[in-house]
C-alpha cells in the first residue's frame, strides 16, 4: 500500500527525509527544505537589504542547490540582495575545466553574473603543476589556501558585501572532528559559526546558509529538482585528512542519524578555559593578508613552490619567515630538509 505524504496527507511519499524521518511528496520536501533554509538566513541575520552577495560556485551539488535556493528565496521573501556567482579556477585538467562548463550553464539557467578567478593569474601556479612538484600527499593544504585567499580576491573585486558558501551539515560536522583529531583549538572555536565578519582590509564577511542541511537532502533535492551539477569527486582528493573524517561520520550516521547535528551542536557549545593562550589575529608582512604569523600560510607555501623547497608550507617553519623577508639565503641542511619530496 503507497504511503501518504505525512505533511500534506494527499500525494503519495516519494522520500524519507534522512534528517527528520518524515515520509514526504516531493512538493512537502521542497517546501520543507527551502523554508529551512529561509529559517536559518532569517535567525542568524544572515543577509541585510540592498547587499550584493557573492555565491561561491564550484558546479558541484552544494553549491549549485545553494543557488538555486538562494534566487528563489530572495525573489519569495523579497531579501533585496543583488546576488552573483563566484567562481575558482583551480587549474586541475580534466576536473575543473568540466565543473566550470557546469558554472557557466548554471550562469544562464539563473540569470546571475558570474565571475572566474584563477590560480594562475593569481599566484602563477595551477594545482596541476603544484601537484607535480610536491606530490598528492599534502597537495589539499596548497588548494584549500589558495582557493580561500582567491576567494577574498574574486570577492573584492566584484566588490560584495558577503560570499556565502555550499557548506552543509555534513562539512561543519568533519570540520569539528578533525579540529578535534588535530588538537586546533583556535579553528575548533570558529569553524561552526554560521557567519565571519570582517577580520580586517582584504577579507569579505561569509556564511553558511546551508549549515544545517544534511548533504544527503541537498542530493535529494538538486535530484527531484533536476538541477544541472557535476558529481564527479577532485582527482587529488582521496588521500585528503577530510576523506577520514568524513569515513567516520558517515558510519557515525548509519547508527544514528542525528549524529551529524549532534557533533555540530557540541562544536557550537565547546569554551575554551581561561588561561589557554590562542593565537593573536594580524597581517602579513608581505601582502597584507590576515595572519597570526610575519607571513600568512599562502606566501609561505608560494615561497616554497618558487623556491623549490615545496615542504617549507607544510609543518611549523615559523623560525625561517624573517629569514624569507629579509631574503636571507636558508642554510644547506634546511634546504636538504625542506626539499624531500617524500610525502
Amino acid at each position: 500500500m503507497p504511503v501518504l505524504c505525512s505533511s500534506c496527507a494527499e500525494k503519495r511519499a516519494v522520500l524519507k527525509r534522512p534528517k527528520t524521518g518524515h515520509s514526504l511528496c516531493k512538493e512537502c520536501f521542497f517546501w520543507a527544505f527551502e523554508e529551512e533554509v529561509h529559517q536559518t538566513i532569517v535567525a542568524a541575520k544572515l543577509f541585510k537589504h540592498g547587499e550584493m552577495v557573492g555565491i561561491a560556485a564550484s558546479g558541484g551539488k552544494d553549491s549549485t542547490v545553494l543557488a538555486h535556493v538562494m534566487k528563489l528565496l530572495n525573489e519569495r521573501y523579497n531579501y533585496g540582495l543583488e546576488l552573483t556567482l563566484l567562481s575558482v579556477d583551480e587549474g586541475i585538467t580534466g576536473y575543473r575545466d568540466d565543473s566550470l562548463e557546469t558554472v557557466k550553464r548554471n550562469q544562464q539557467q539563473y540569470e546571475l553574473p558570474l565571475k572566474i578567478v584563477s590560480y594562475e593569474e593569481l599566484y602563477g601556479w595551477t594545482m596541476d603543476a603544484i601537484v607535480k612538484q610536491v606530490g598528492l600527499k599534502n597537495n589539499c593544504t596548497f588548494c584549500g589556501v589558495f582557493r580561500r585567499q582567491a576567494l577574498d580576491r574574486g570577492a573584492i573585486m566584484l566588490k560584495v558585501d558577503k560570499i556565502c558558501t555550499g557548506h552543509n551539515a555534513d562539512d561543519v560536522a568533519e570540520t569539528v572532528l578533525m579540529n578535534v583529531l588535530r588538537g586546533d583549538i583556535a579553528r575548533l572555536r570558529r569553524c561552526t559559526a554560521i557567519s565571519t565578519t570582517s577580520e580586517g582590509d582584504g577579507v569579505v564577511p561569509r556564511c553558511k546558509p546551508l549549515k544545517y542541511a544534511y548533504e544527503k537532502e541537498i542530493v535529494l533535492y538538486a535530484y527531484f529538482k533536476k538541477l544541472d551539477y557535476f558529481s564527479t569527486e577532485c582527482i587529488y582528493s582521496p588521500n585528503a585528512y577530510r576523506g577520514h573524517a568524513r569515513t567516520f561520520l558517515k558510519d557515525l550516521e548509519s547508527v544514528r542519524p542525528s549524529s551529524i547535528m549532534d557533533v555540530i551542536h557540541s562544536g557550537e557549545n565547546l569554551s575554551v578555559r581561561d588561561g589557554v593562550k590562542m593565537p593573536v589575529q594580524g597581517t602579513c608582512s608581505r601582502c597584507g593578508y590576515i595572519s597570526s604569523q610575519a607571513l600568512c600560510k599562502s606566501c609561505v607555501l608560494l615561497e616554497g613552490l618558487n623556491r623549490g623547497l615545496p615542504k617549507l608550507g607544510i609543518g611549523k617553519h615559523h623560525r625561517l619567515h624573517d629569514k624569507i623577508l629579509s631574503k636571507q639565503p636558508l642554510t644547506e641542511k634546511e634546504e636538504r630538509k625542506l626539499k624531500a619530496v617524500d610525502f
